[in-house]
């Protein structure tokens, strides 16, 4: 890792790079490097995923056209869509035996979006965290708990296997038994946690109630992504627990927590544009934004194996900034995600879609397809409530009739969405009726 020292006044340490190499690539060496990529992945997937080939056969493109990196405006989009109609393997470039670990993420029916990784899939993505990692001042003498989800979710084992790369200690405690974590982070002395956001806040205000300090502690570093948040939350977060407050981006589909980070300048997020090359587009037109412009972001991944994908369209807005940052990185970063051009929540986490909870509403007889969405935060967590209309032949005054059809609906909603749901049953004709598009969802989340 090299020590570089900014004239910046305002940056008091020393800015840590764990790969100057690529970090603090020229421009034009970057767009040549992104080229010879490109090259190798258009090749690779043309004859290695009929998805691909046959959409390229449709525009009349072979590998042979794509010669520089401005090449990919040429290369078709990739969608959620694409990923579920080609639902588990049909979009990976390799053979099941070179896959070598599975993750997934909620989709919009009930089928997940499974990714596979090879081994240097993973060597890459363990890289690429300690990348951020250094970014974020973290070192092989910290100590990190990850309190992201493990499992199919990529943020607890993402993380996990970047800390270890980077040389780190990392303390597993993935999400929920908040007394616990506080009692690790207090007695191992630990340095940095990676979680939500939201998540965080709920364990300052537990620890304000338990009479913890961060004077007792050592935590100093905060690791925080899978929910949007802001300048303002930064803020309250750095007082309540005196440290310093990152932004980490990632998506499954791509990689993972990982394909940008901030630095100690909080300036925007630099994207690991050597293996993830990002685009802005108009999401309407699907043109191309000139630079500085906000849109629809777009990702290529330069260098997977596993499931590359081509331009990849991530339904997240905001825009991207290519002058180089005052940390010495000379990577483009991305600007806060504004919002989201598709109607996906995001809920503690986790992705949620309004159409995921209606295919397990109309599954169950009980119930009429009248549902309404109300998503609030309480004690720095998201809260979400499903209100939903009863069938008249299932109305009935028995409240353990009424207390089992709720329990029943909450069941399958877990199962689907991997978090939990209040299940509020209401009467018939009780949710309001629109002649125009319905309005299924109220977001009541302020972000402070």
């Amino acid at each position: 890792m090299i020590c570089l020292t900014t004239k910046n006044q305002q940056l008091k340490t020393k800015i840590m790079i764990w790969n100057k190499n690529k970090e603090c690539m020229s421009r034009e060496e970057m767009r040549q490097l992104q080229g010879a990529r490109l090259r190798k992945l258009v090749d690779n997937v043309y004859h290695n995923v009929p998805f691909y080939r046959e959409k390229m056969q449709a525009m009349n493109i072979m590998p042979d056209d794509i010669k520089t990196i401005d090449d990919i405006k040429k290369l078709p989009f990739t969608t959620k869509q694409d990923l579920r109609d080609n639902y588990p393997f049909g979009l990976n470039a390799v053979p099941q035996s070179a896959i070598v670990r599975v993750h997934a993420s909620s989709g919009t029916t009930g089928n997940p979006t499974v990714v596979g990784y090879t081994r240097r899939d993973l060597a890459v993505w363990s890289e690429s965290i300690a990348r951020c990692l250094g970014a974020f001042g973290a070192s092989r003498e910290d100590t990190i708990s990850v309190a992201y989800g493990y499992g199919l979710f990529t943020g607890g084992l993402g993380l996990h296997y970047g800390v270890e790369h980077l040389g780190a200690s990392v303390v597993p405690t993935s999400s929920g038994n908040t007394d616990k974590h506080i009692l690790l982070i207090k007695d191992l002395g630990i340095t940095g946690v990676a979680c939500t956001p939201s998540y965080a806040l709920h364990m300052a205000e537990v620890m304000r109630k338990k009479g913890i300090t961060p004077e007792d502690l050592k935590l100093r570093i905060g690791i925080f992504g899978g929910e949007p948040w802001t300048e303002n939350m930064r803020k309250s977060l750095e007082e309540k627990l005196q440290i310093n407050a990152y932004n980490i981006y990632g998506l499954s589909e791509i990689m993972g927590p990982g394909v940008s980070h901030e630095c100690e300048c909080k300036n925007g997020s630099h994207i690991i544009e050597d293996h993830f090359f990002p685009e802005i587009i108009n999401p309407e037109t699907c043109e191309v934004l000139p630079e500085g412009e906000q849109g629809e972001l777009v990702f290529t991944t330069l260098t997977k194996e596993g499931m590359p994908l081509l331009r990849y369209r991530t339904k997240d807005l905001c825009s991207l900034i290519y002058e180089p940052c005052e940390c010495g990185r000379t990577s483009v970063r991305m600007t806060r995600i504004m919002g989201r051009s598709d109607d996906m929540l995001i809920i503690r986490g986790i992705n949620v879609f309004p159409s995921q909870i209606e295919s397990v509403i109309l599954q169950l007889p009980e119930f009429e397809p009248q549902y309404l969405l109300v998503v609030t935060r309480e004690n720095n967590r998201d809260n979400l409530e499903v209100q939903v209309e009863l069938k008249e032949e299932y109305y009935s005054d028995e409240i353990n009739k009424t207390i089992e059809m709720r329990d029943k609906l909450a069941r399958r909603l877990q199962s689907v969405l991997s978090i939990s749901a209040d299940v509020k049953i209401v009467s018939p004709n009780t949710l309001e009726r629109s002649v125009g598009k319905s309005k299924r969802v109220i977001d009541k989340r302020v972000l402070e």
